[in-house]
């Protein structure tokens, strides 16, 4: 070492880092600056994590593409391979890329066509191959220079309005060329495609989902969003940084359990089952969780009366192939029993596999060894983690939307800029057209009496007030534009390039016009590409059963009291008896209590509880108490959330009919109310409004209709009324109804019924009848056909129902009851109960008193009406 090189001493060098001198350091080969080895290390560590982790790893939210995907789709547009095109081979769109946007080897090029081309392993497949691209057993594709490939149909919609300056360009590695930065992606690719990808401490791995469900859930988003403010930015000076102020602020409120009702969880491209919704829904909060992936397999019997295992679905990214000599090795080595041979039929039309079992094999037990010792069971380690702004993160399901709807506002406004622009420098043009051909003989005479073009374009700009660009247009127009239509033509286009202008400006003057294209567009993309569900989702992990699966699905009659106690029992618990019976006891009830309803219904079925106040909840069957004939019940508060002034009023079983569309209430005032079935589909458990009251009015009947039937309303008074539902508009749920039956002081609504209209009713053949069952308080009833009553406008007074005095009582219910009806039950205020046959009870005429049905004590009185259908379906409850 020479004399005027500066050194530190070698103990000195062993001290703190004050001792460590970064000074440059001049020696006879140049300027050496002194660095820790520690830092350089970091340093370099981690701008090689970096580099992997953005240019080569990790997916862009945007688009859910990786660099290297980008780039190959990006090339193959501009070589015009379309699904429109002919195919081209691999070899030549690989060298494309290779030479121009990814200088990293031609497998890692050739490798990522492959399995973009690989419908098992892509959900929606961007590459349309020609040739073998590999297969689900593993087998590899073929060398590049014999496949073929271009784009599918699909993919164009990452790539659409690219040539519009929608997105960002770069210079490529050598400059040369210039490549997008993210695509516009009208297509949400993150979460349809899916992601693998191993970057420096850190991975991805996202799964594939159905685009009918995400579109449906960026819809919902996009309707739950607020925007506010918007300041356009020019073309020019846009930025990155400048995204917010163009596309305006976004506020929703939307939470994942409402986002989850829409994206019902992965669906793979190989179809096959998912476990556990608790697990689904975690992955969608938090970005991260284990999904289990089971196959599809189900025990046959073949003709020999042995039993076979039928596998036609296999988890996400098994390998059939192993799989099958996994299963084989297991057998060889004894770990399972029960195997005599096992086979792969699979051909063009699908896969099958099947597993024939020996004699003395329990199939049930095998296929579950089958589940827990081979990949035919799979854990799918689901990761998600994306590019954000150049940054990975852990997304979850709301800002993968969230992050898709801004890059779309960004698009869809540039575009429009662009377009914007487009139409004016047409319009523009146009507009000197047009002047050229008001003043066809001037014009012609100046270009005429000019030396040459650029004294005819001077000429022009001067004489008429024409730009350069109007006056080269007029020069450059053809003779045949002079003719008639021709003149005609420009006319018209001007009209819709003006039409445009003012569509496209008033587009960028409003965000949520915006948002609205961007959900239009989502819905359009949704019917171009009706893929079905392929996977299918169990809500509950595996191993466990549905709560509502142990339950038996089967009848069941419900029984209510006036101050709240419900519960449900067997139709058996009670025999059939003579009309005028006493009955039999019913249900204990605490004292100074008494019956109020009763209906039948399945155990499976949802039950609607509606309140006095116009509110309804939601409980199934199932989770009803169940207990004896002379048991109390449990109390209704135990169910459902209501507060001591709210009183269960309606209780109502839809059953598993699909002909209802709208549900009718009817109130104590004869306000009558229609409000859409669909606006109850999703009732919360603290309950949701079904109809606004007026003060001292409440909520008593409600009914499902399918929007042409015809409605009977009977007050205790003996007043009715008939009348067409389509007198009744429908309304949202949180509104008031109209009058249905003028009443007077003192009388209020006791039954309502609907009926089919324009039902053949005559057919005595048959025995097909619609009647009206009346009942009083004194134990007397009646049919009456519905014929009977005048069909009226609603709000009316009506005519009589039934003849009322002092041995009737006064009206209690009327129900409608036809062929189906088999049976009739009547329960007092003291718990009597009594079933005895429909027809039993006589068909009398409307004004009449009737007969006796039941023979009650002398402080009693009828409290509640049903029936039981033959075919034991849920009846229309009396209340």
């Amino acid at each position: 070492m020479k004399n005027d090189e500066k050194t530190v001493p070698p103990e000195e060098n062993n001290n703190s880092s004050s001792v460590f001198s970064s000074e440059i350091i001049k020696t006879d080969f140049g300027l050496i600056q002194p660095v820790r080895i520690v830092d350089e290390m970091e340093k370099a560590y981690v701008d090689y994590a970096m580099s992997v982790i953005v240019s080569r790893a990790l997916p862009d939210v945007r688009d859910g593409l990786k660099p290297v995907h980008r780039r190959i789709l990006f090339a193959m547009k501009e070589m015009g391979l379309t699904h429109k095109s002919s195919y081209k081979k691999s070899a030549r769109v690989v060298g494309e890329v290779l030479g121009k946007y990814h200088p990293h080897g031609d497998q890692a090029v050739y490798q990522t066509m492959v399995r973009l081309a690989q419908d098992f392993a892509m959900r929606y497949p961007l590459i349309d191959g020609q040739g073998n691209f590999g297969s689900v057993d593993g087998d590899s594709a073929a060398a590049m220079r014999y496949t073929e490939a271009r784009l599918t149909k699909i993919a164009l919609e990452l790539l659409q309005d690219i040539d519009k300056n929608t997105v960002n360009f770069i210079d490529n590695f050598d400059g040369s060329q210039q490549e997008p930065t993210v695509l516009p992606a009208k297509l949400p690719n993150l979460l349809l495609m899916g992601s693998d990808g191993i970057a420096v401490g850190m991975a991805t791995k996202i799964p594939p989902h159905n685009l009918k469900e995400v579109v449906s859930a960026i819809k919902t988003m996009i309707d739950n969003t607020v925007v506010a403010g918007n300041e356009i930015v020019p073309e020019d000076e846009l930025t990155t940084a400048d995204s917010k102020r163009l596309i305006g602020e976004i506020d929703t409120d939307i939470s994942i359990e409402e986002l989850s009702k829409h994206v019902k969880g992965p669906v793979f491209p190989a179809g096959g089952v998912v476990f556990d919704q608790k697990e689904i829904n975690k992955l969608y909060e938090t970005g991260k969780a284990s999904i289990i992936n089971r196959g599809v397999a189900e025990i046959v019997e073949k003709k020999t009366g042995r039993y076979q295992i039928v596998i036609t679905e296999l988890p996400y990214q098994v390998n059939k192939a192993k799989l099958i000599g996994k299963i084989a090795d297991l057998v060889k080595k004894r770990k399972i029993d029960g195997i005599a041979d096992i086979r792969d039929e699979s051909d063009r039309k699908g896969m099958t596999v099947a597993i024939d079992l020996k004699r003395d094999a329990k199939p049930k037990a095998l296929l579950n060894n089958l589940y827990k010792h081979t990949a035919l069971q799979t854990t799918f380690p689901a990761n998600i983690v994306a590019l954000v702004d150049g940054t990975p993160q852990v997304l979850g399901l709301k800002q993968i939307l969230s992050e898709y709807i801004k890059h779309r506002q960004l698009v869809i406004t540039r575009r429009s800029e662009y377009d914007l622009r487009r139409a004016r420098e047409r319009a523009h043009i146009l507009e000197g057209l047009k002047i050229a051909l008001d003043h066809l003989d001037a014009v012609i005479k100046t270009i005429r009496e000019s030396a040459d073009s650029d004294v005819a374009k001077k000429n022009l700009m001067e004489r008429f007030g024409l730009t350069e660009i109007q006056a080269v247009a007029i020069l450059d127009m053809q003779l045949r534009r002079l003719a008639a239509l021709e003149r005609q033509k420009i006319e018209n286009e001007y009209k819709q390039v003006m039409e445009t202008i003012t569509f496209l400006e008033d587009l960028l003057a409003h965000p949520e016009k915006i948002l609205a294209l961007i959900k239009t567009e989502g819905l359009e993309l949704k019917e171009k590409y009706p893929e079905p569900r392929r996977t299918r989702v169990h809500k509950n992990p595996v191993g466990e059963f549905s709560y509502e699966d142990l339950i038996p699905s089967e009848d069941t009659v419900i029984t209510i009291t006036s101050t709240g106690y419900i519960k449900r029992q067997n139709p058996s618990a009670f025999r059939t008896q003579h009309r005028g019976g006493k009955g039999v006891t019913g249900m204990t009830t605490k004292e100074e209590d008494e019956i109020a309803q009763l209906l039948t219904a399945n155990t499976h079925d949802d039950i609607l509880f509606f309140t006095s106040k116009g509110r309804v909840f939601k409980v199934k069957a199932f989770d009803l108490p169940e207990g004896s004939r002379q048991s109390k019940g449990q109390a209704v508060v135990n169910l459902i959330n209501i507060p001591q002034d709210e009183k269960l009023q309606t209780v109502l079983s839809l059953g598993k009919k699909d002909a209802y569309k709208f549900l009718l209430m009817t109130t104590h005032r004869g306000t009558i109310k229609k409000s859409k079935l669909s606006d109850f589909d999703h009732i919360r458990q603290s309950g949701i409004i079904a109809i606004k009251l007026e003060q001292g009015d409440s909520l008593e009947w409600v009914r499902p209709t399918t929007g042409t039937d015809q409605v009977l309303i009977v007050s205790k008074e003996g007043k009715s009324i008939r009348f067409r539902e389509e007198d009744v508009r429908p309304t949202a749920r949180d509104t008031m109804g109209v009058r249905g039956i003028e009443l007077k002081s003192g009388d209020f609504v006791v039954g309502k019924e609907v009926f089919p209209a324009g039902r053949e009713i005559t057919d005595k053949r048959r025995k097909v009848f619609e009647d009206v069952l009346i009942i009083t308080e004194k134990g007397l009833g009646k049919r009456t056909s519905v014929k009977n009553w005048p069909l009226q406008k609603r709000g009316g007074q009506g005519v009589k129902a039934a003849s009322i005095n002092d041995k009737t009582g006064k009206i209690v219910t009327c129900i409608g009851v036809d062929e189906n009806v088999e049976q009739v039950v009547l329960t007092s205020r003291t718990a009597q109960i009594i079933k005895l046959p429909l027809r039993n009870i006589p068909r009398l005429g409307r004004d009449t008193q009737g007969v006796i049905l039941m023979r009650l004590g002398k402080a009693d009185s009828v409290a509640a009406v049903t029936y039981l259908d033959k075919d034991t379906e849920p009846e229309k409850p009396s209340k």
